[in-house]
């Protein structure tokens, strides 16, 4: 007896998943549109990944969002990836393409969307964080530009390979407050809803800047002790919904060939405000 579902099946896989919001919007779209699609969360672990990965024709999935920490574990699985998914080195979309097991990096346009209007070619930027997300993010700047990047982590390892591919300077954890930034960017998991809620990453009273910005990609709690920090120091607050929202209509456009509704705005907006 074959095994099939009655809608689409589509995920998210990621080890841990407690937090994500992702089967929220698609699932909100899906019924908004009235698309035959379901969206589920997959908590994979490391050990798990190969095992998941081959098993996905088999359920027939049609297309999977990867999370922390597989961006770039799954990379040696696929027939092909997007230039983004190159540039990037890291992949957040999975789907079907030709009988082809394929990848796209759709935070890198979810980064960049909320910044459209800035002169990132211009600015000093220090970005926090090595992973996945970072590597999209480090993507988004050398595309727009961006020369003057300083990156660390706060292990003071992982950051060297990611200064290395992208062209930008590898400084040490404690001393990312000697160099001032206009535009300073969390992508560590610090902040995020759960055992990390209560670290903040970057203490911007320490580093006064007029007309500086603060981006951090943890979208859930909406406003993290990282973004209070920089509220109060005066610099312009962008969340992580923006991109977070921004790369899933990519992904959803490239499973359905649709954008994401208007509902599925309001009801991210609505779960971040509860």
């Amino acid at each position: 007896m074959s095994c099939f579902f009655p809608r689409d099946l589509y995920g998210v896989i990621g080890w841990p998943l407690a937090q994500t919001l992702s089967p929220l919007i698609h699932n909100t779209a899906f019924q908004d549109l009235g698309i035959p699609g379901i969206y589920l969360p997959f908590e994979v672990a490391p050990e798990n990944l190969e095992k998941f990965l081959l098993a996905m024709p088999l359920y027939r999935m049609k297309g999977c969002s990867v999370t922390i920490p597989h961006k770039i574990a799954v990379l040696p699985y696929l027939d092909s990836i997007s230039e983004k998914a190159a540039l990037a080195g890291a992949v957040n979309t999975l789907f079907f393409k030709d009988s082809e097991f394929a990848g796209d990096n759709t935070d890198v346009d979810g980064f960049l969307a909320p910044l459209n209007n800035i002169p990132l070619d211009t600015m000093n930027v220090l970005l926090l964080g090595a992973g996945g997300a970072a590597h999209a993010v480090a993507a988004g700047l050398k595309f727009s530009g961006c020369h003057q990047t300083r990156v660390c982590t706060p292990g003071n390892k992982s950051h060297f390979a990611l200064a290395e591919r992208f062209g930008f300077t590898p400084i040490n954890w404690d001393d990312r407050y000697k160099w001032p930034a206009q535009l300073v960017i969390n992508a560590t998991p610090m902040g995020m809803k759960g055992k990390l809620v209560k670290e903040c990453p970057y203490d911007f009273s320490l580093v006064p800047q007029e007309n500086g910005i603060a981006y951090d990609l943890v979208y859930n709690p909406k406003e993290t002790l990282f973004l209070k920090s920089a509220s109060s120091a005066g610099r312009k607050c962008i969340g992580g919904a923006e991109m977070f929202y921004g790369q899933g209509n990519a992904q959803f456009h490239i499973w359905t060939g649709h954008a994401l509704p208007e509902a599925s705005r309001k009801a991210l907006e609505k779960a971040l405000a509860n």
